[in-house]
């Protein structure tokens, strides 16, 4: 009887402890995942859905659902409608523009790609106001082409009115967003290889008709997240509009900046702004799925073997037209903003009408002097000083949270589903949004915006934080399991296995996503227009009060401080893309 009963107890005991042990694993990868996603959860609940709560406490309160008149529905309907314009049409021009650039450095290999390839990224790390500066430089009143023209045909005033027009806008678009199309297209059509045609091809199909039956459904995943993602950044664009477009043209964002900081109407920018945050949660979340059905090697192969030269003729002709187009669009503006910062134009006109130029380094000198004693002039000096330090707070808040965030994202965890989403958000935010949320929480001590000046950094390191998350997400994805294992097993703490296994394959994409968060807290302007304390600009604001006010002299020194910004990030962007891992061509 005992010797039964045993051999039935024990059997039992065996199976529930081995149930303990399985389920042990499990509870712990829900733990480790929980502590892991603590710290990034605490800082979106804190610093983003706080602020977006307020905002949708102002503007569904009594008193503002009490103001929705006619009229008041008419003043949110014209700029939503207007951005919704405007993006549209920016997408169709950009895809335009950079399908064809696409399948140019997809498929053919001409001297010095690698260079024109990182001179069309770099327009996109642009900040706002080194877009609009450019563009100020090239075609502006006194633009090297206005003057240009002025003094090849003696005329009185610039022929071409480019600024505060709807072109105005849409080309910097274009200029802003082109290199998304060119990176997320351009890669998925260089893994996808010419097999596929050839073999159509070899089965009787034309060119068009291998195109539109073979390669463009295999590339449709692609150019539909390259298009959402151009509509969704085209969508919440703040500085472009204000600054090119000006009072004629207003979208969701500046509605929002007018309404708040000039109008001083809280409740009518957060009706606005819940206008903006649901649309661009609809776009953020469609991108999303989107980008998970991105086109995969069908053939694998090496992605040299794809690409071939011109053959001589008019293959050759238009590849070179093709990439002197993407150079003239996307280029000239950078170099004339340059150009144009150490270029003086004389008050005195010749004989004939004719305008004088000479080469001056006056624009940049008098960034350090406060000619007129102003009481309350800050130097640009202090202004580039101001945004290295808020920089560097933004690296060290965004990597650091970066870290963890993708580090949970490889535990086998169900809490992952709900969390990717929740990092990307802010991503599809609008910065003029998270700034008018800020200021609506964080208006008395101790986070106020006055006393606690790390605000401004926890704002960039919002807009920052899904770049440097994607940016690391796959670099330790990409660390094999076995190598963990094999330093555990040779008695290495779990410290000291991620400082000499993980670390060292992660560090370049560690820095990559670093320089991305430096850059961007640096070229910041729609969160900084709110929070920023007058008496401590950013560059970016400093260039735009230099832009807003008369006299050549403040235009100079505008272009000056625009040309230094774009100066530091052209050289972070060409250290992304030295060091970025290979493959990875999403954003």
């Amino acid at each position: 009887m005992d010797g039964h009963r045993a051999e039935v107890t024990y059997p039992g005991r065996f199976a529930r402890s081995s149930d303990r042990l399985a389920r042990s694993p499990l509870r712990l990868a829900w733990l480790t995942a929980l502590l892991l996603w603590a710290p990034p959860l605490l800082f979106l609940g804190v610093f983003f859905f706080y602020p977006l709560a307020a905002i949708f406490q102002v503007g569904l309160s009594a008193g503002g659902w009490q103001s929705l008149s006619p009229e008041v529905w008419g003043r949110i309907g014209r700029p939503f409608g207007f951005t919704l314009f405007q993006a549209s049409l920016s997408t169709v021009l950009t895809l335009l523009i950079g399908i064809p650039g696409a399948y140019l450095f997809a498929r053919y290999t001409f001297p010095g790609k690698r260079i024109i390839r990182v001179l069309t990224v770099i327009p996109f790390i642009l900040p706002t106001v080194v877009v609009a500066a450019s563009f100020n430089a090239l075609l502006g009143p006194r633009g090297l082409v206005n003057l240009g023209l002025m003094g090849l045909l003696g005329l009185e005033a610039p022929p071409i009115h480019f600024l505060n027009t709807l072109w105005a806008i849409l080309l910097a678009h274009v200029f802003y967003n082109t290199t998304i199309v060119l990176t997320i297209v351009g890669t998925a059509w260089e893994r996808l290889g010419p097999r596929l045609s050839e073999a159509a091809q070899v089965l009787g199909a034309n060119r068009w008709r291998t195109f539109w039956t073979v390669t463009l459904p295999l590339l449709r995943p692609s150019l539909a997240s390259a298009a959402l993602l151009v509509f969704l950044f085209d969508f919440t664009s703040f500085g472009v509009v204000l600054l090119l477009g000006g009072p004629r043209f207003a979208t969701l964002e500046v509605e929002i900046y007018v309404q708040a900081l000039h109008l001083l109407n809280l409740p009518m920018a957060s009706l606005l702004s819940i206008v903006q945050l649901a649309s661009t949660l609809v776009l953020t979340v469609a991108y999303t799925r989107l980008n998970a059905a991105a086109v995969v090697p069908v053939t694998p192969q090496r992605v040299e073997a794809a690409a071939r030269p011109p053959r001589p003729g008019l293959e050759k002709l238009a590849v070179w037209m093709g990439v002197g187009l993407l150079l003239v669009l996307l280029v000239s503006p950078l170099a004339s903003l340059a150009v144009r910062s150490f270029t003086r134009l004389e008050a005195e006109r010749g004989e004939r009408g004719e305008v004088a130029y000479g080469f001056t380094t006056r624009y940049y000198q008098e960034l350090f002097i406060n000619r007129r004693q102003a009481l309350f002039y800050v130097p640009p000096i202090e202004a580039a000083r101001n945004s290295l330090v808020y920089a560097g707070a933004t690296v060290i808040i965004s990597v650091g949270l970066g870290f963890l965030a993708a580090y949970a994202l490889q535990r086998d965890s169900p809490l992952n589903r709900l969390m990717e989403p929740l990092i990307l958000l802010p991503l599809g935010t609008s910065a003029v949004t998270l700034g008018l949320g800020f200021v609506l929480v964080f208006n008395r001590p101790p986070l106020e915006l006055r006393s606690f000046p790390l605000l401004l950094p926890i704002a960039h390191s919002l807009v920052a934080l899904p770049f440097v998350v994607r940016t690391l997400q796959p670099a330790i994805g990409a660390i094999p399991n076995s190598l963990r294992q094999a330093a555990a097993v040779l008695g290495a703490s779990p410290w000291r296995v991620w400082r000499e296994v993980d670390l060292p394959i992660i560090a370049r994409a560690a820095l990559v996503g670093a320089i991305f968060a430096f850059t961007i807290s640096l070229g910041e302007f729609g969160a900084t227009t709110f929070l920023a304390r007058p008496e401590y600009p950013t560059l970016p604001v400093a260039i735009f009060r230099f832009l807003s006010q008369p006299g050549a002299l403040n235009y100079g020194q505008a272009l000056a401080m625009a040309t230094i910004l774009m100066a530091i990030c052209s050289a972070g962007i060409l250290v992304i893309e030295r060091l970025r891992l290979p493959g990875i061509g999403d954003f």
